[in-house]
C-alpha cells in the first residue's frame, strides 16, 4: 500500500520541543515522534508566512520574490492536485480560517475532498450584533478580530469543542475509514499554536505561575514593552496551546500504532514558521527580521521505504521539497517548475540537496543561510522600491485589490515558471520595510542565537553571491535586484556590499525600546495621536525636523489613534530619537 499524512502545525516553535532543546514545554508526544522518524536539523522556511508558505507547500517553489500574500495562481502546479490527477485520493482537514478568505481561497479545491473547522483568530463565523461595553484600553488595531474572537470561544467551552479537537478528530475519522484503501494522502492541519494562545484549562494548569497583570494570550506583531512577569505569562500561554497540540499528535501517533501503519505510510510533521515570545525583544513575526526562531524549523518524517527510526539529518532541506517528495512517494515526477528536492536521499544518506537555501516576505530582506552564516539583505534606500506585485488574481489577504491599486497596472513578460502566461504587473507598498532594520550577517557556528552581527566583508560578499545566484535561479524580477542593490547582469563585488553601510542604522534597530514611564513626561507627546501633533504648529515643526517622513508621506489610512510610540514599536525609531522627541514635544520645553 501507498498512503501518506501530513500533520501540519501553524507557529511551531522547534526550540520549545523536547526533540530539539532542553526545554520546559511538556512534548512528551513529539520525543515519542522523533523516536519513531527522523528529525531534520536543519530544515528552513522559504515564504512566509501562512499562505505564501502553503503555496511552496503546493508548487514546491519559492513565491516571495513575485508575489505577496495571495492565493494559488493558474499557472501554479498543485501537488495535491497532481496526485488527485494520478488517482490519489487527497483529504484536507484543517481549521486554519485564512483557507476561506480572498487570499487563500483556491487552495482548499485542490484536494479530492475536505473539511474546515471554524472559529480561529477572530474568525468571522458566529454572528453577535451587540456591541460589548467600551473596556476604556488602549487602541489596538486587532479590537474587531478580538471581539470576534471572544463571541467565537464562548461557542466552544469544552476542549471537544475546539477547532483543533475538531480537525484532529476527522483527521482520525478519515484513518479509521480508510485504514484499509490505498492510494490516499491525508492532510490534518491545525491552526495552532498561532495565537492567540487559547486553551482549555487543563493546559494551562500544566503551567501554574503567579500573574496578576491583564489577560494576555494574544501579542501584537510588534516591539516588546510589557514587564518581564507579562512576557512570561505569554510563554506559558502559547507552552499550553503547545502541549495541546502534543496531545493532538499523540492521537494521530496511536492511530498509526493501532492499524499499524508504520510499515506502508509515510508521517511527515512540519510547521510553517515559528513565533516570537520576547527573543531579541519582539512578539511575533513579519515585520521584524527573520531571525532562526522564526525559520529554523521543527520537521519529522517517516518513510516506510528507507527506515530510519530515531535518526537525525543535518542537510540542508526546506518547506519546497514537501511537494517532490510526496510526489516521488506516489510515483510520480516533480515538475520543471518545481525547485524543491525529493528528501527520500536526505533519508537514505544525509545526501546535501543544496548549497544554501533562501527565505523571506515579499517586500522585506531577502535572506540566505548556507547552514553557517545567515544573511538579511536590506533594500537598498528607505523608499524600498521599486517593488511589484505580479499576479493574475488581484487578492489581498482578506480584501480584492483595490481599484486605485489596479489603475496603472502593466503586463508584464511570462517568468519561466508562468506557462507562457503574461501576468498582470502591480506596483505595490510593504510595512516590512527592510531598509529601517539593515542588512544583517549571522555566524551561527559563534553566535547561534544571532545577538550579535558580524563585519565580515569576505564572508557577506560569498553570501551576497549565493543570494544573487539562488534569486536569479527563481528567475526574480530586475526590480527585485535593484531594491537590494544588487546588479541585475554582473556578478556582485565588494561594492554591493551593505553590512558596513547600513551598521549603525541596524545596530539602533536592534536596541530595545524602553517603556513610556522612561520619556520625560511619561512620554506623553510619544503617546499622543500623530495626526494630533501634526495639527499643532509646533509639534508639527519637531516632527518635520526629527521624522520628516511622516509629514512629506501621505497620512490619509494612518489610523486616527496611531502615536509615535506605537509606530516605534512595530518600525525601528532610534531609542536617542525618541527621548529627544519626548523632550522637545513636552509643553515645557522651549527651542
Amino acid at each position: 500500500m501507498m498512503r501518506a499524512i501530513i500533520l501540519m502545525f501553524d507557529s511551531l516553535n522547534r526550540h520549545m520541543l523536547s526533540p530539539y532543546a532542553d526545554t520546559f514545554v511538556e512534548t512528551p508526544n513529539f520525543a515519542r515522534l522523533a523516536a519513531k522518524s527522523v528529525t531534520f536539523e536543519n530544515f528552513y522556511a522559504g515564504s512566509m508566512p501562512c499562505m505564501p508558505a502553503r503555496r511552496e507547500m503546493h508548487t514546491g517553489r519559492y513565491n516571495f520574490l513575485h508575489r505577496s500574500w495571495g492565493p494559488l495562481e493558474p499557472f501554479d502546479d498543485s501537488m495535491p492536485e497532481m496526485l488527485g490527477r494520478a488517482g490519489v485520493h487527497t483529504h484536507l482537514v484543517s481549521d486554519h480560517p485564512h483557507y476561506w478568505e480572498d487570499g487563500g481561497a483556491t487552495y482548499h479545491p485542490r484536494y479530492t475532498t475536505w473539511e474546515f473547522f471554524r472559529g480561529q483568530e477572530g474568525d468571522p463565523w458566529k454572528g453577535v450584533v451587540a456591541q460589548p461595553a467600551d473596556d476604556g484600553g488602549a487602541w489596538d488595531s486587532r479590537s474587531g478580530m478580538k471581539r470576534q474572537d471572544l463571541i467565537n470561544r464562548s461557542y466552544m467551552p469544552t476542549e471537544a469543542e475546539h477547532p483543533q479537537t475538531l480537525t484532529v478528530d476527522a483527521g482520525l475519522h478519515f484513518i479509521d475509514t480508510n485504514q484499509s484503501a490505498d492510494q490516499w494522502m491525508l492532510q490534518i492541519e491545525t491552526f495552532d499554536p498561532h495565537e492567540p494562545f487559547f486553551t482549555p484549562a487543563a493546559y494551562k494548569a500544566m503551567y501554574p505561575h503567579d500573574y496578576d497583570g491583564p489577560e494576555f494570550d494574544w501579542p501584537g506583531y510588534q516591539k516588546v514593552t510589557e514587564p518581564q512577569s507579562q512576557v512570561d505569562h505569554a510563554r506559558y500561554e502559547y507552552a499550553a496551546l503547545v502541549s495541546m497540540c502534543d496531545k493532538s499528535l499523540g492521537r494521530v501517533l496511536d492511530a498509526m500504532d493501532k492499524y499499524d501503519m508504520w510499515k506502508d505510510t509515510v508521517l511527515l510533521v512540519n510547521t510553517d514558521h515559528g513565533f516570537l515570545l520576547g527573543e531579541h525583544g519582539w512578539w511575533a513575526k513579519s515585520v521584524l527580521p527573520w531571525f532562526n526562531e522564526l525559520v529554523h524549523l521543527p520537521m519529522f518524517l517517516w518513510d516506510p521505504r528507507t527506515s530510519g527510526r530515531d535518526t537525525r539529518r543535518g542537510a540542508l532541506a526546506q518547506t519546497i521539497d514537501i511537494a517532490p517528495t510526496m510526489l516521488r512517494y506516489f510515483g510520480l515526477e516533480p515538475t520543471t517548475d518545481m525547485q524543491g528536492r525529493d528528501l527520500a536521499i536526505v533519508l537514505e544518506d544525509d545526501t546535501q540537496v543544496r548549497e544554501a537555501a533562501l527565505f523571506g516576505i515579499h517586500g522585506g530582506h531577502v535572506n540566505v543561510t548556507d547552514g553557517r552564516y545567515v544573511y538579511m539583505r536590506a533594500a537598498a534606500d528607505a523608499s524600498n522600491a521599486p517593488l511589484e506585485d505580479y499576479t493574475l488574481m488581484p487578492t489581498h489577504m482578506r480584501s480584492r485589490f483595490a481599484v486605485p491599486e489596479l489603475t496603472a497596472w502593466e503586463p508584464a513578460e511570462a517568468f519561466s515558471f508562468t506557462k507562457g502566461l503574461r501576468t498582470m504587473k502591480v506596483q505595490a507598498t510593504s510595512r516590512m520595510n527592510s531598509w529601517a532594520h539593515g542588512t544583517l550577517l549571522f555566524d551561527l557556528q559563534t553566535d547561534p542565537g544571532q545577538n550579535a552581527p558580524v563585519t565580515d566583508d569576505d564572508a557577506e560578499l560569498r553570501m551576497l553571491r549565493l543570494l544573487a545566484e539562488l534569486m536569479h535561479a527563481s528567475d526574480a524580477p530586475p526590480s527585485q535586484f535593484k531594491r537590494l542593490g544588487i546588479p541585475f547582469d554582473a556578478v556582485p563585488d565588494k561594492e554591493h556590499l551593505l553590512v558596513r553601510e547600513q551598521a549603525e542604522r541596524a545596530s539602533a534597530a536592534l536596541e530595545p525600546l524602553p517603556p513610556l514611564e522612561e520619556f520625560l513626561d511619561d512620554g506623553a507627546g510619544l503617546n499622543t495621536p500623530i495626526l494630533e501633533l501634526l495639527l499643532d504648529p509646533r509639534c508639527r515643526n519637531i516632527l518635520e525636523r526629527h521624522v520628516p517622513e511622516l509629514v512629506s508621506s501621505e497620512l490619509v489610512n494612518i489610523p486616527a489613534q496611531l502615536t509615535l510610540y506605537q509606530l516605534a514599536r512595530v518600525s525601528p525609531i532610534p531609542a536617542t530619537l525618541l527621548v529627544q522627541l519626548a523632550e522637545e514635544l513636552a509643553p515645557s520645553h522651549t527651542a
